[in-house]
């Protein structure tokens, strides 16, 4: 059963929008088509980088844990990761809109997203020759500027946090678990060396790109109800 392990992993994502899905104003399911093409493109971009580090040794699986089955040279569970992970997140987003409908701080966050883009475009330069650094954060802070710029997503910016928050409880969890028999290991020249609970802060910036992507598009969509 080993070999499951990251597999099953992934379940625990699963688990909060399980939870919310008794919340009966949530009509996540009609809005679940926006998510396809904001997946499909996200996972394009996820699944590359995969390929190309993985092949570049920048970080392994380890063969005991993962089913050992490959699409494109990557893990089927990283696949499966890059669609579970925005799913889950977007389910807890639209449960937030219904739960939070008046709380909104959309000129803090905004704030806080400057200061985040400030700070991961210094990262990715002082960082330049650490690869996992470097395009975490260049490739976030680039996304992040313009997401920033083009304004629409403002007023989604408060529910966006407080979703990655919420996210980062079963994303953490999942890593923690993951670390103790290293399900993957990365190459320690490439990141900064700065963890949270054993995990690399790279992780983290990681997720909230997946998150950022999924969410602009999805509501880009949304809002023009293209079909």
């Amino acid at each position: 059963m080993e070999h499951l392990s990251f597999l099953l992993l992934l379940l625990i994502h699963l688990v909060i929008p399980v939870l919310l899905s008794f919340q009966k104003k949530v009509r996540f399911g009609f809005r679940l088509r926006y998510m396809l093409p904001a997946s499909l493109f996200s996972a394009t971009v996820f699944l590359m980088w995969n390929w190309r580090f993985a092949e570049s040794g920048i970080w392994t699986y380890n063969p005991t844990y993962i089913t050992g089955i490959n699409l494109l040279k990557v893990p089927l569970e990283i696949w499966l990761s890059v669609f579970i992970l925005p799913f889950s997140s977007v389910y807890i987003y639209e449960w937030l809109k219904v739960r939070f409908e008046n709380f909104e701080k959309p000129t803090l966050f905004l704030v806080i997203s400057l200061a985040l883009f400030v700070a991961f475009a210094v990262g990715a330069y002082l960082f330049r020759s650490r690869l996992f650094s470097f395009f975490t954060f260049f490739l976030t802070a680039i996304y992040l500027g313009y997401t920033i710029f083009r304004k629409g997503f403002k007023k989604h910016l408060t529910k966006f946090y407080l979703a990655y928050l919420v996210s980062l409880l079963p994303f953490t969890v999942v890593l923690v678990i993951m670390s103790l028999p290293a399900m993957i290991s990365y190459d320690s020249s490439h990141i900064l060396q700065i963890s949270l609970l054993g995990i690399p802060i790279e992780c983290f910036v990681y997720l909230y790109l997946l998150l950022l992507i999924n969410f602009t598009i999805y509501e880009y969509i949304g809002e023009r109800q293209y079909y």
